[in-house]
């Protein structure tokens, strides 16, 4: 399929010009954060609903049991755990669960039981502040073009957990309902590359062995140059999958169809099936982030025609996300999840977010809480995949947190979060080899060539920066790239240590500038250096806007039909192609894969094999950076292991 440049898709002859997709800013600046008082006065009579994630028990024996789960010589090898025994072996007990539930209600809450380590507790305002030892306060941002007005509360202070259940408290979510995440979706810079470059392989502009050029590929291109075509021709189609989609803004099921039909895919409306956490995500709409959404479901169930989609959506908050992804995980449908949205991993452990025990003062923090609800995840199988950013190696440095807009703060190598948990492949991006022309204001053209598939760091495009008379900033291609580097926070996992090529924090890493206190930043913020953290990415492919997608989307805009977008990219194509990927091999084993690190890094210790020869599993991206990080032989914080190359990594499955 070949799809021009704004391409309009219309139900009648009427002919509407395209529209411009809004930058998509779903987290408020909070320079724009108005304080318009307590809560309890601006919202008189409100009720309040927050999470109260349980610790779990027997925590020591999780890593064995999930790597004996993962290894075929064991006797365990494939028993996956279903919700029920995970509660049985891991959860709180009845005991405590009856403990925690009698306080909140002694306190005057509601008090249900929302997942296996989750209560959900709902009471008055006074009664919350009253209970935690805090003053919420309500905040109003103004809307811009590319992000709605609206309003959150947060609280004044940390909050305080009674001592008489401290013990038994992970975290508690729900006193901040600031939007938290951003969607991982990205497009061209300061000029889109024309279509047509005439490239090495030849006129049509499609590298070899694919239907479309770059910029324009679909599903069938992803299948072509990364070799999953093989499993189809086996009648590998996701058959009998279920795939699962957590995000934070809502979608039209129509779009998705209408891309699947256009590839003479599964288009039947029964594949896809929504499920709303917390009330869901509101309507579709540009600046939530729906394009995200619809790019995940086209991209996910497009691998994977022959699967059924379930689309797990909830507000934009870290409630929402706990919740969100609790319900995919205690549900247990999807044998694959993907999500494409995140945020720098400092913002989700702030002191504002945490609550803090009275006796040892230790903080619990939405970090932990999510990995208690991912390691359940991996016990039961479950294959969990996210993009790891497009903020390159400067995570906190991404001008769509709308906090530090350069280039006012300095520099601070980090990484995004869930994609640094232990438990969740992280995917990162390339770009994709071959001339990029770009047609300049008076008329001239100027080509940057990309000489092989390297790492996504939009560094590559200086020269035509240059050639603008701008600055990488002002050019809006810095930070841009695929996410990867060290966490600060997130030890590394034993699948990672003894694996070539692995770093530790850098050290010198501190952002400073005005502090936000209703947003939780106090700065400066300095981040520990020398520290042994999770590295990030795990797996790459595609995802630089220049050599990217088609998506075929809606808007919210009035007027507004369907519409093929061009020169669509970011990691948020990454993680649901993952989760399409591995779909097929769940079909092709006839048993969840599970936790794919395992094997990835697995392959890696295995030697020559992961690279070499016709039969190799992976391919090595040795080319590029990402502002930082450079690819090189083996792992990589650019790249991770590299690219697969589908079907020989199912052969390999197959062979584990």
């Amino acid at each position: 399929m070949r799809v021009h440049q704004r391409l309009i898709v219309a139900a009648c002859s009427a002919f509407v010009l395209g529209h411009a997709v809004a930058a998509v800013t779903p987290r408020p600046a909070a320079l724009n954060a108005a304080d318009l008082g307590t809560t309890a006065a601006t919202e008189p009579g409100a009720s309040i609903t927050l999470t109260i994630a349980l610790k779990l028990r027997n925590t020591g024996q999780m890593e064995s049991l999930l790597q004996a789960i993962h290894n075929p010589r064991s006797a365990q090898y494939e028993q996956f755990l279903t919700p029920q025994q995970f509660a049985t072996q891991f959860g709180p007990t009845d005991a405590t669960i009856a403990q925690v539930t009698s306080h909140f209600q002694s306190s005057g809450f509601t008090v249900t039981r929302s997942a296996t380590a989750q209560l959900q507790i709902t009471g008055s305002v006074a009664a919350v502040e009253k209970e935690f030892a805090v003053q919420l306060h309500s905040y109003q941002v103004s809307g811009t073009a590319g992000a709605p007005a609206l309003r959150f509360h947060a609280p004044d202070r940390t909050a305080t957990v009674d001592a008489a259940i401290i013990g038994s408290v992970e975290g508690l979510l729900g006193l901040d309902t600031r939007p938290r995440f951003r969607p991982n979706i990205a497009t061209p810079a300061q000029v889109k590359p024309v279509h047509g470059a005439a490239p090495a392989s030849g006129g049509s502009g499609a590298i070899p062995n694919t239907t479309d050029p770059p910029g324009e590929w679909t599903v069938v291109d992803f299948a072509q140059y990364y070799n999953a075509d093989p499993l189809y021709a086996r009648g590998i189609n996701g058959h009998g999958q279920t795939i699962g989609i957590v995000t934070f803004a809502a979608f039209t099921p129509s779009d998705a169809l209408a891309y699947w039909h256009s590839l003479g895919l599964n288009n039947s409306a029964n594949r896809i099936r929504q499920v709303f956490v917390d009330g869901g995500s509101g309507p579709p709409s540009d600046a939530s982030g729906s394009e995200e959404t619809t790019l995940d479901v086209e991209q996910s169930g497009g691998i994977a025609s022959g699967a059924t989609v379930v689309v797990y959506q909830a507000p934009n908050t870290e409630q929402g996300a706990i919740d969100n992804f609790a319900k995919a995980v205690d549900q247990d449908v999807a044998d694959t999840v993907s999500v494409s949205w995140g945020a720098w991993e400092w913002l989700d452990i702030v002191p504002v977010d945490d609550v803090t025990d009275p006796v040892t003062h230790r903080n619990s923090t939405y970090l932990r809480a999510l990995n208690d609800v991912l390691v359940q995840a991996a016990l039961q199988g479950q294959s969990f995949f996210c993009s790891a950013g497009d903020a390159g190696a400067y995570d906190a440095n991404d001008p769509a947190l709308g906090l530090f807009v350069l280039p006012q703060y300095n520099k601070v190598l980090s990484v995004d979060d869930p994609a640094a948990q232990t438990y969740i492949t992280a995917a990162g991006g390339t770009t994709l080899p071959g001339p990029q022309e770009f047609l300049l204001a008076d008329g001239s053209t100027f080509t940057v060539t990309v000489a092989t598939e390297r790492a996504w760091g939009w560094d590559y495009l200086v020269p035509l920066c240059n050639q603008l008379g701008l600055d990488p900033v002002s050019c809006g291609i810095f930070p841009a790239g695929g996410g990867g580097g060290v966490s600060s926070y997130v030890p590394i996992p034993w699948y990672q240590q003894l694996v070539p090529g692995m770093a530790r924090t850098p050290f010198g890493q501190t952002l400073v500038g005005a502090s936000y206190p209703e947003y939780g930043l106090f700065l400066p913020v300095a981040l520990p250096g020398g520290f042994a953290g999770r590295n990030v990415p795990d797996l790459s492919v595609n995802s630089d806007p220049d050599t990217g997608y088609v998506i075929w989307y809606t808007s919210s805009a009035p007027g507004s039909t369907l519409e093929v977008d061009d020169f669509i990219g970011g990691t948020s194509f990454a993680a649901p192609q993952f989760n399409g990927m591995t779909s097929l091999f769940n079909q092709a084993l006839h048993h969840r894969v599970g936790l794919l690190n395992l094997t990835l890094y697995a392959l890696m210790n295995a030697g020559p094999f992961a690279y070499a020869g016709p039969f190799a599993p992976l391919r090595d991206i040795r080319a590029g950076d990402n502002w930082y990080w450079q690819a090189g032989p083996g792992y990589d914080q650019a790249t991770g292991v590299g690219v697969p190359n589908v079907a020989n990594l199912l052969n390999a499955l197959e062979l584990y």
